[in-house]
């Protein structure tokens, strides 16, 4: 699928997924992960001593993309409350952010309880719960990539991933770009 993007959208689900592979390698249950996207050309251009850092030839492709981790999150009880307190400056090209979460298929989540305490019960209980890691990266151009992986399928051949597979996340993390 990927061979039908574009260059600027091959460029971040390259740097989605291994975002995610990054991720992964923490193993499961891992706290939620925000990384900066630079263009790796840019990098070179203020900090040409980096290229011994970076894969061979990635300054040579415009879209090519840097990831940057960023540490010291600011303190949130929920995924919203982080994402309304992220901003970045301009030199910062897009942001991806790993999460997981549990889901279960929609007729059972139609049955889900709504207090959040009974709704986190009756999700460790589903018998067809899916424990998903989720990375989404956007660009301030409007791209979007997000790379999915499922604890039943923990291998890095079994990475699904889409431009508009967590359209909400998504948003809410461009929403961080302006």
């Amino acid at each position: 699928m990927t061979s039908e993007l574009s260059a600027r959208s091959r460029a971040l689900a390259v740097a989605t997924t291994e975002i995610e592979r990054h991720v992964a390698a923490r193993g499961w249950d891992a706290e939620i992960a925000v990384f900066s996207l630079v263009r790796t050309s840019e990098i070179l251009a203020t900090s040409p001593q980096l290229a011994h850092e970076l894969p061979e030839g990635a300054g040579q492709d415009p879209e090519h993309l840097t990831s940057i981790e960023q540490d010291g999150l600011p303190a949130a009880d929920a995924l919203e409350e982080l994402l309304a307190q992220l901003a970045w400056p301009e030199t910062v090209d897009g942001a991806a952010i790993v999460v997981e979460r549990m889901v279960v298929p929609p007729e059972a989540e139609a049955q889900m309880p709504t207090d959040p305490d009974e709704g986190l019960q009756f999700l460790l209980a589903h018998p067809d719960r899916q424990d998903v890691r989720i990375a989404v990266g956007v660009l301030r151009s409007g791209e979007t990539w997000c790379a999915l992986r499922s604890r039943a399928n923990d291998s890095d051949d079994a990475i699904g991933g889409g431009p508009d597979a967590v359209p909400g996340l998504a948003q809410a993390l461009a929403a961080t770009l302006a």
